[in-house]
């Protein structure tokens, strides 16, 4: 595994209080928002975090970690259009917590490979992308988001004002 540079640590670092402020934001607000500080913390770090993976080269190309920055920017860009304009009226709250939340499953699954990748330093817990270990914790990852996306819909509907 080549050494962190001076970009990676700063991805790093900003990486890990994007995931602290984004889950501290859905655990006291139940979706992210602009609106709230902690929620704008969140999108604002979020959205250096994915800026500056697009510049991280470490695997020989774009790659995997690169995609997913890419939709980390096009999710960010579809909840703050979402939030903030309501392109979709009454439905917008619900692709705003679609685009915010989905955010966080895109910091994870880089965030856990490259731990598994590099620590315990000189021997790391996996050495492939296909370990069983990393695709587990891939699996488990997603499995949490689409339960926790399907509460946070649920969530919303019953936030809807009764007619």
């Amino acid at each position: 595994m080549p050494e962190m540079t001076l970009l990676g640590w700063f991805h790093t670092i900003l990486g890990v209080l994007a995931v602290l402020s984004g889950f501290y934001t859905l655990y006291k607000y139940r979706v992210i928002s602009f609106k709230e500080s902690s929620g704008k913390l969140y999108i604002l770090v979020t959205l250096l975090v994915a800026g500056s993976a697009l510049g991280i080269y470490n695997q020989g190309g774009f790659g995997v970690a690169h995609i997913l920055g890419v939709l980390t920017l096009i999710a960010l860009a579809g909840g703050y259009i979402m939030e903030r304009y309501k392109w979709f009226g009454f439905y917008s709250k619900y692709f705003q917590a679609l685009g915010y939340t989905s955010t966080l499953l895109f910091h994870m699954i880089p965030a856990i490979t490259d731990f598994l990748r590099r620590l315990p330093i000189g021997d790391p817990f996996i050495d492939s992308f296909e370990d069983p270990l990393l695709l587990n914790f891939h699996f488990s990852f997603l499995v949490i988001y689409l339960i926790g996306i399907t509460f946070q819909m649920v969530w919303l509907k019953r936030q809807a004002p009764a007619y």
